[in-house]
């Protein structure tokens, strides 16, 4: 008789047909079986349909096993030997029940923890005796390394002392000496007398440059220069003599070996000498220079050149180092002077 089985539509096994087929028991009874042709799924959870007709299969070696029944009702409950005794399929039990099969944990041991506190305790009484060790060992390491630094710089000044110490003594005397400068600049700078001082310089480049345009850009180290040379001047630097061969030496640098004209040969020397001089030695060499003035520029009138001259002037020169050194002493001083003043009105309100 046979009697086909259908399951799920999902990969099927096909067992073949057996024309007949004979068992033997283990009470050496035959059975006979007809043809039987059964498709399955393979088994995943739940083999009730298999084992319903004794077929069952293996899904992890995907082996085919079968178990026959006895004719007088025995081995209902004997499976075959694919599967060993403890495998069982998932469990049907809700989800919502499952927490309830989880093992409850072991209550935490905890006296262990108390000997090895005692332990602990112990051993950092020990860390601490060493720790006050290594505090002395670590002290007398630096004391020793600082010696040995000690050594090497007195080894490095053995030899290259000197110069050290005479590089620091220029840097120490340039440092005081600006800010001896600064003080004397917001203390007591003459704000009348270096007012008059770039009035009368201004007046004398004014005519060099409008007798020769450009002799003031052309020039701007000389000018600066002879600033440096009337200050030093002033301060009693220089002796007097010294600064006059000082100006005569300028004037022959720029008309011997620069082949300028007189009127810019003549312009660092004229303008120092209108700054700093004495009342008649200014009026003399401001109508000196400007008589020079006029000679050249009457020169270059009776030659034509004057239009190129005019063409060729820059307009875009800068104001001379000293003159704008001179206006920013006076500005520091007039700043310090009335910052003093507003701190002492909010010291008073």
């Amino acid at each position: 008789m046979s009697r086909p089985v259908t399951t799920l539509s999902s990969p099927t096994l096909k067992i073949p047909s057996f024309s007949r087929l004979s068992l033997q028991t283990h009470k050496s009874q035959t059975i006979s079986c007809h043809s039987l042709a059964i498709k399955a799924r393979p088994l995943c959870s739940h083999n009730q349909t298999l084992k319903r007709f004794g077929l069952f299969l293996d899904s992890r070696d995907r082996k085919l096993g079968f178990r026959v029944n006895a004719e007088n009702g025995e081995g209902e409950s004997e499976r075959d030997g694919v599967f060993d005794d403890g495998e069982r399929g998932e469990s049907t039990m809700p989800e919502r029940f499952r927490y309830l099969t989880k093992e409850a944990p072991d209550p935490p041991v905890r006296w262990p923890w108390f000997v090895a506190l005692g332990f602990l305790i112990y051993a950092w009484r020990a860390v601490l005796f060493e720790l006050g060790n290594w505090k002395r060992g670590v002290i007398a390491i630096i004391g020793f390394v600082g010696y040995l630094l000690k050594l090497l710089l007195a080894v490095v000044f053995h030899f290259i002392g000197d110069p050290i110490t005479s590089l620091i003594r220029c840097i120490e005397t340039a440092i005081y000496t600006f800010q001896a400068f600064y003080s004397g600049i917001v203390r007591s700078a003459p704000v009348p007398e270096l007012t008059l001082i770039i009035m009368l310089a201004s007046a004398v480049l004014a005519i060099g440059e409008a007798a020769a345009p450009n002799s003031v850009s052309r020039q701007p180290y000389l000018l600066t220069v002879s600033g440096l040379i009337g200050y030093a001047a002033v301060r009693n630097y220089i002796s007097e003599p010294l600064f006059w061969t000082l100006l005569l030496g300028l004037y022959a640098f720029s008309r011997f070996i620069k082949k300028r004209d007189d009127v810019t040969s003549a312009l660092p020397a004229a303008a120092v000498l209108a700054a700093i001089g004495e009342p008649w030695v200014r009026v003399l060499v401001m109508v000196s220079y400007l008589a020079l003035a006029i000679s050249y520029h009457s020169k270059q009138l009776a030659k034509g050149k004057e239009e190129v001259e005019v063409v060729t002037a820059d307009t875009g020169s800068r104001v001379p180092v000293p003159l704008l050194c001179a206006a920013l002493a006076i500005g520091i001083h007039v700043a310090a002077k009335w910052a003093g003043y507003r701190h002492l009105t909010w010291m008073l309100v």
